[in-house]
């Protein structure tokens, strides 16, 4: 059976400005069902384990409410827990709580780049491509050097207020890395895969891009 990981940040505050933040559950909740729906068995990690923090939760999703019926979000491993050899893909689910701890887990990068490296799909949407931006393969390249990604924009965080709050600005931060940043028009859904490597640029690209990881593993199935 094929085995998907949905990651999720354990931040909790949004810089010193007293407001909360966490994983967006739209961002997990829509690519969880589109994975379960295609027969992928779906597992979560978070950064420090136990219950990560929510955000955007809308208790009137049918989608949100019946993900957060089926996961265990009290319990959820490390990723230094886990082992890249059991899994086929790595989704980073966003959310500006991802900005302050995703760059930093090194155990979290090492466990998407064993993915990756056994020819397994590494994606993530929104703000999830932090999770990238200190990504290194074992020969020490970046994984997004060369590579076209989709990621939020710096447009995206203005419009939201938040572009002084966040400790970088995500796009530039992937561009310094040597990504190729295609930014499409505030909150559309933008998806952009290069070979294994999927991403997505908003809340409203969470499906499309996990639509685009079924067809890429369905893909190396065949």
């Amino acid at each position: 059976m094929t085995r998907v990981l949905i990651a999720l940040t354990s931040h909790s505050e949004l810089g010193d400005t007293g407001r909360a933040t966490g994983f967006y559950v739209s961002e997990a909740a829509e690519p969880w069902a589109v994975f379960t729906a295609a027969g992928f068995e779906v597992g979560l990690v978070s950064v420090a384990g136990g219950r990560p923090p929510v955000d955007g939760l809308n208790d009137d999703d049918p989608i949100q409410q019946k993900f957060l019926a089926a996961v265990d979000l009290e319990h959820t491993p490390t990723a230094a827990e886990l082992d890249p050899s059991s899994y086929d893909a790595i989704f980073f689910a966003g959310g500006h709580g991802t900005m302050w701890d995703f760059p930093q887990d090194e155990a979290l990068a090492a466990l998407a780049a064993g993915i990756y490296e056994r020819g397994g799909v590494v994606a993530a949407v929104c703000h999830g491509p932090s999770a990238l931006v200190n990504l290194k393969l074992s020969d020490g390249s970046y994984l997004v050097d060369g590579k076209n990604v989709a990621g939020f924009t710096n447009a995206e965080e203005e419009a939201v207020g938040l572009t002084e709050v966040v400790p970088f600005l995500l796009a530039d931060a992937l561009t310094a890395r040597g990504a190729i940043h295609h930014p499409a028009a505030d909150f559309t859904p933008q998806t952009i895969a290069d070979g294994r490597l999927i991403t997505g640029q908003n809340p409203q690209s969470a499906e499309p891009t996990a639509q685009t990881v079924v067809r890429e593993l369905t893909r190396q199935a065949a």
